[in-house]
């Protein structure tokens, strides 16, 4: 029998790998940074020794291990006979220094979009998953976090007749060739290719619990039209993110168009998203096909009216996602930190 109820709520876990279990929360209830954290990075391809690593890459390693805040002098990266490792080292180490400077993710995060931003993607990707791993830890809904890879993981965007579906990219490019998924690699390798015949499972509210049994797997697809539990997930997790981050309350709702009398703010949620929307606004031209690329728009309102800017107060903001001429979709919730036309900032 499928777990189910208050029992099941309360056992389940979901990410196991990703780190968060090495963290604690500080007095704000933010997720500070650990020895065990540090040494997640440590265990990584790109430094974890080989069989032709050299003595003074493997003497490296195991200090680092054994005292993951020990300072790294440029005489030790030199002495690494591998370039690619070397430069890996230098990587990582400006990755935990900032890290460290910051002292919690959530601080970590959020700095990194104020100035130069010279961590690896990877890095930051999986930042969000932890961040999004504590704010929804204890959660047992399956279809809440099936819509959280939005934030971290890259999707793949089938459109067939009227229904909006998301798959995995990673996982439609590594299973498209094999069984895994069978005919969905295939088919979402093609733009817009139609998802309803593929041998995928589709998250929904009748059958969220599947995904603590995939979680892992990201080989489940999320249906996202206006008003399905996909996009009321979006919505909560915006939300969600919205009052982490800057302390305020705000209710999220999917819409189908922007009244022009009330578009006085907008924010993309992917780079196309942002292209798109700054160029409606302005008055611009967008042909039919590009605005076909419109996969979700939300609107959001503050419960606190004096959140936002004063010529701003009252009045709502719209959000929005597109995908790519070829289909994907990549969302950056790092503009929910920068773009919001906030009073102060977090």
């Amino acid at each position: 029998m499928d777990p189910s109820g208050d029992q099941f709520k309360a056992n389940a876990d979901f990410w196991t790998h990703c780190g968060f279990h090495t963290l604690q929360r500080n007095a704000q209830g933010q997720l500070a940074v650990s020895d065990d954290y540090l040494r997640i990075y440590l265990g990584r391809a790109e430094l974890a020794p080989v069989a032709e690593s050299c003595a003074a890459e493997r003497r490296l390693h195991q200090l680092l291990l054994d005292d993951p805040r020990r300072p790294v002098g440029e005489s030790e990266i030199e002495a690494l006979a591998d370039a690619d490792v070397r430069d890996n080292y230098r990587v990582m180490l400006r990755f935990r220094e900032r890290l460290l400077a910051a002292g919690t993710l959530e601080g970590f995060y959020a700095g990194l979009f104020q100035g130069d931003v010279s961590i690896p993607p990877q890095f930051v990707h999986h930042t969000v998953q932890v961040i999004l791993r504590g704010m929804l830890d204890g959660t047992g809904d399956g279809l809440l976090l099936r819509a959280a890879e939005l934030f971290f993981r890259e999707q793949r965007v089938s459109i067939s007749e009227g229904a909006v579906m998301l798959a995995d990219a990673e996982a439609v490019a590594a299973h498209a060739e094999d069984a895994g998924l069978g005919n969905l690699g295939r088919m979402l390798l093609q733009v817009n290719a139609p998802l309803k015949s593929a041998q995928i499972d589709v998250i929904d509210r009748d059958c969220h619990e599947q995904y603590f049994r995939r979680d892992e797997r990201y080989d489940t697809a999320l249906q996202i039209n206006p008003g399905t539990p996909g996009s009321l997930a979006i919505c909560d997790l915006i939300a969600r993110w919205v009052a982490h981050f800057h302390g305020l309350r705000v209710s999220v709702s999917p819409v189908r168009e922007i009244e022009d009398d009330e578009w006085l703010w907008h924010v993309g949620l992917d780079a196309e998203a942002t292209l798109l929307l700054n160029e409606i606004y302005a008055g611009g031209e967008v042909d039919e096909s590009r605005m076909r690329r419109v996969i979700g728009l939300f609107r959001m309102d503050f419960e606190d009216a004096a959140a936002l800017r004063p010529e701003l107060a009252g009045s709502p903001v719209f959000l929005g996602l597109a995908m790519s001429a070829e289909g994907g979709l990549r969302m950056k919730p790092q503009n929910l930190l920068t773009n919001l036309p906030l009073a102060r900032r977090a």
